[in-house]
């Protein structure tokens, strides 16, 4: 009996870690997402269809989305989205995820708004 609860526990708790396995170099720090790069990760409020990225053209260049190598695969709630480019980007629970181009690598975030919340679980 204590050989199937462990393997039951065990079972759980590795379905548990695969929900959160983020994208490669994506950390989290109090809460929120951090890209790669140490920048925060923001989701835009105007991405109101899941799956779908409202930020193009020069809202992509203030605010650059997490970009998703060619072959990235999704993993539960970390998923894929083809922007209007062709471009990948990744997406958590189906918002799209982005950095902002004035936000400096390790420092706080300084483009949260209403429209700009930071991205967290």
């Amino acid at each position: 009996m204590r050989i199937i609860l462990g393997m039951l526990t065990a079972g759980a708790l590795a379905m548990m870690g695969a929900a959160w396995a983020a994208p490669p170099g994506v950390t989290e720090k109090d809460g929120a997402f951090i890209a790669p790069d140490g920048k925060p990760l923001y989701t835009f409020a105007r991405d109101t269809t899941p799956g779908k990225s409202a930020c193009n053209g020069p809202c992509a260049t203030a605010w650059p989305p997490l970009a998703a190598a060619a072959d990235a695969k999704a993993d539960a709630d970390w998923t894929i989205v083809t922007r209007d480019d062709g471009t990948k980007m990744w997406a958590y629970k189906g918002k799209p995820l982005y950095t902002f181009a004035k936000d400096t690598a390790g420092a706080a975030a300084t483009g949260v708004s209403a429209n700009w919340p930071l991205a967290t679980k």
